[in-house]
């Protein structure tokens, strides 16, 4: 295939350097990876932009606490934060520094520039601030008084500062969200047009004077830059734009073809980015794409609540392809995802020891047995067809997801394929037929099953590279430049090598102490113990059998869509169903196929226990239970008495 010509510009936010890292971290930059070497693997010019993001007030005040400069403190950070993308196989194209000389320059441009020009004045602020995240609040948007991001206290501030017209880019922005895709999904568009512009979108303050660790503003050196007018910029002035004029890098991939954030930032990048590139007089990014919080205990991982999982501890232990695996197989788009240690280890035992270790391990081990490594096409039979429509039609649906920026589902539809592969070993018994010395036939039967695990191990290297670069080196084959041959019958001919597994079977007990699991939980568990024997001594035999409100109410009860369904293969009794809880999307595994088709339950609304442990039934892993109830031999889908959304609370 021709190389593809054009660009792709894609940006993750440039972070604050705080010096403990975590996953929810890295989610953000690992999806932006996956996008990038996809859009490589399809011929793009790609230009992949992270970094950091140094100035600020909790800078500063850090670095005072540990008796340094600014530019000390953050210098040994930022040094951390390459190592873990290193460490997490990042393939960044450019890393910018707001500390970066020509970036600071070309943001007092800007600032100067808008002051010229009307869009910025100067004048008195007074309201709320939320220090650590850099933004300034009116009261009404405070939710119980505190910080509507970070659910933080803020301060009460006033002081002189500069102010951008927000409010004269209203209707544009307005018409930008409300007509266009430029943000997604679309619930986050409801949330800043509702939330922000239509509740009265009020001027900026674009400029401190409460601390000196930031840009100044060249005409007035009492100021400092707002860090996101700083920060925002950086998209452009890491292709060189000056705040007057483009570089020719900057003509090149200018405008970003997508913006990707975590949602709590969304405000920024939605409304106020946009509105300063429209009085810049310069385009406007193509999309922005806001995802969920990976959350552990039921919260966003964060270092103040004290919840966060630390990628360099668990990156020696398990790899980088192991974590990006589950980072891009955790998160539904758009929404929030939730991370256990069960649920970690589990992925990987499931899926990629089990069912991608396994196929590879096994077919190149036959491969080696019965042919001694030489595989040759031969001639394909009726039962080869769906095996081999599968290969054929794999790149087609992940190019389709990944062309929506839906890694998770992308990499559902490549297990797809693994697991018909899987099924297609047990059905066509290569072990068996080399007993009745049918060689024609085995020889094909391994050679549909070397194609798939090209074809698949291919479409892996944008997710776990060093995975996808290990089973193609099994064929003697390395990564290739771009999407050519991928279906079925393209290499007509194999020398494979036999492969040590992938991926080493994990105990999850063993592990789960390993991560100190059990002695997180051992107090509270203590404590829980002697509540309950304290308890019991008090009750009596009528009691027995009872539940208290407190154990009623730790369960959660949500109202859910079915939007799909299908049987779970060699099991009678189990439908696979895949569930709209508001914006999040989960895969529950239920027994009631003897009671409904899966046609039958397709826009039904039910009601999910939607805080149970995720397990794996089947090989799937089930993420809740759905409620029915049954008399006698007959069984009913408890559902709502009339329609309420999805995500409502059952209570």
């Amino acid at each position: 295939m021709k190389k593809c010509k054009e660009k792709f510009y894609i940006t993750t936010p440039i972070y604050y350097p705080s010096g403990k890292w975590h996953l929810g971290h890295c989610y953000t930059t690992v999806y932006g990876d996956a996008i990038a070497r996809f859009k490589r693997m399809e011929g793009y010019d790609v230009f992949y932009l992270t970094g950091t993001d140094e100035h600020g007030q909790k800078i500063e005040k850090r670095a005072e606490e540990a008796g340094v400069s600014p530019k000390e403190f953050v210098d040994g950070l930022v040094a951390e934060i390459k190592s873990l993308w290193e460490k997490l196989d990042v393939s960044y194209d450019g890393f910018i520094r707001t500390t970066d000389v020509c970036h600071e320059k070309a943001v007092q441009k800007i600032f100067k520039r808008l002051y010229e020009q009307g869009d910025i004045y100067k004048s008195k602020y007074k309201g709320k601030y939320c220090t650590p995240c850099e933004s300034f609040w009116t009261e009404s948007q405070l939710i119980n008084g505190k910080c509507p991001d970070c659910g933080r206290e803020v301060q009460d501030a006033e002081e002189e500062s500069y102010f951008f017209r927000l409010s004269k880019y209203a209707p544009r922005v307005r018409e930008l969200l409300t007509s266009t895709d430029y943000l997604k999904p679309e619930s986050r568009v409801n949330e800043m047009v509702n939330n922000f512009i239509d509740a009265g979108l009020e001027d900026l303050a674009v400029s401190r004077t409460g601390f000196t660790w930031g840009v100044p503003v060249e005409f007035d050196p009492g100021h400092v830059v707002y860090v996101w007018v700083d920060a925002l910029s950086n998209y452009i002035t890491a292709l060189g734009y000056d705040g007057e004029t483009q570089s020719d890098k900057m003509k090149k991939y200018w405008p970003a073809d997508l913006h990707l954030m975590a949602k709590e930032i969304v405000r920024f990048h939605s409304i106020i980015w946009p509105a300063m590139l429209m009085a810049l007089g310069l385009p406007l990014p193509k999309q922005i794409v806001a995802h969920g919080w990976l959350q552990f205990n039921g919260d966003k991982m964060s270092k103040s609540k004290g919840n966060v999982i630390d990628p360099f501890e668990l990156l020696p232990r398990y790899g980088k392809d192991a974590l990006r695996y589950y980072l891009l197989r955790a998160m539904p788009f758009g929404a929030d995802g939730a991370y256990t240690g069960e649920t970690f280890l589990t992925r990987i035992n499931a899926d990629l020891c089990n069912d991608l270790g396994n196929l590879v391990r096994r077919t190149m081990k036959m491969n080696e047995q019965y042919f001694g490594g030489k595989i040759v096409a031969g001639t394909a039979v009726a039962e080869d067809g769906p095996m081999i429509e599968k290969i054929n039609s794999l790149y087609g649906k992940v190019k389709a997801e990944m062309d929506v920026y839906k890694p998770q589902v992308a990499l559902e539809k490549i297990f797809e394929l693994i697991d018909a592969a899987n099924k297609y070993i047990d059905i066509a018994k290569p072990w068996t037929l080399n007993k009745e010395g049918a060689s024609e036939r085995l020889g094909q039967v391994l050679y549909v099953l070397t194609e798939a695990i090209r074809v698949a191990g291919t479409l892996l290297l944008p997710f776990v590279p060093s995975t996808g670069e290990k089973i193609l080196a099994s064929l003697k084959m390395t990564p290739p430049d771009n999407n050519d041959g991928l279906t079925y019958g393209k290499v007509e001919k194999y020398e494979t090598v036999a492969l040590d597994a992938l991926f080493p079977r994990l105990d999850v007990q063993k592990e789960l102490a390993a991560m100190g699991v059990e002695e997180e939980k051992s107090p509270d568990a203590k404590k829980d113990k002697g509540k309950k024997e304290e308890k019991k001594q008090m009750e009596t035999p009528e009691e027995e059998g009872y539940i208290n409100i407190d154990d009623f109410f730790r369960t959660k009860l949500k109202v859910a869509e079915v939007i799909a369904c299908e049987k779970v293969e060699k099991a009678d009794k189990l439908l696979k169903l895949t569930l709209k809880v508001g914006e999040e999307t989960r895969t529950v595994v239920s027994g009631i196929a003897k009671h409904y088709t899966p046609e039958e339950t397709v826009g039904k609304r039910v009601v999910l226990v939607s805080n149970l442990k995720p397990r794996p039934m089947r090989g799937i892993m089930s993420e809740g239970m759905i409620l029915c109830a049954s008399d006698g031999d007959k069984l009913v889908l408890v559902s709502p008495e009339a329609a309420i959304n999805s995500g409502a609370e059952v209570c």
